[in-house]
């Protein structure tokens, strides 16, 4: 009476979690497939809009270039042209200066500003 009785459905159990991680790495395969396929399609799509941002900003920047031997031949007639350039070097550098410091600034707020820090730090805490 002791002797134990076999479940035949133990087997298949066995075989069915096998086929549920099977099926597992087939959905997390197709799902990582997808995303891919994606990305490359809106990369492939974003292509055109990155030739022309580029296009624009070297065309933008060729506009300043001249805007300054504009400002720099403009001042030559009144200050001479050394001078003249050095006052639109001047004046260039000092807004250069101060847009690197400003967008230096909001850079680091990519490090988390001190209620982040301050929550990523009690979680911490928790673990």
């Amino acid at each position: 009476m002791d002797a134990r009785v076999q479940n035949p459905t133990d087997s298949s159990i066995g075989n069915l979690f096998g086929q549920l991680v099977d099926d597992g790495r087939g959905l997390v395969r197709a799902e990582v497939n997808l995303y891919k396929q994606i990305a490359l399609y809106r990369a492939s799509k974003a292509k055109i809009g990155i030739a022309a941002l580029v296009g624009g900003g070297l065309l933008a920047y060729a506009g300043l270039i001249a805007f300054m031997v504009g400002l720099v031949m403009g001042l030559a007639d009144l200050v001479g042209p050394v001078l003249g350039g050095l006052i639109v070097l001047a004046v260039s550098g000092i807004a250069a200066f101060l847009l690197f410091r400003f967008g230096a600034g909001k850079m680091a707020a990519l490090s988390g500003d001190e209620d982040e820090k301050a929550a990523l730090a009690a979680g911490e805490r928790l673990t």
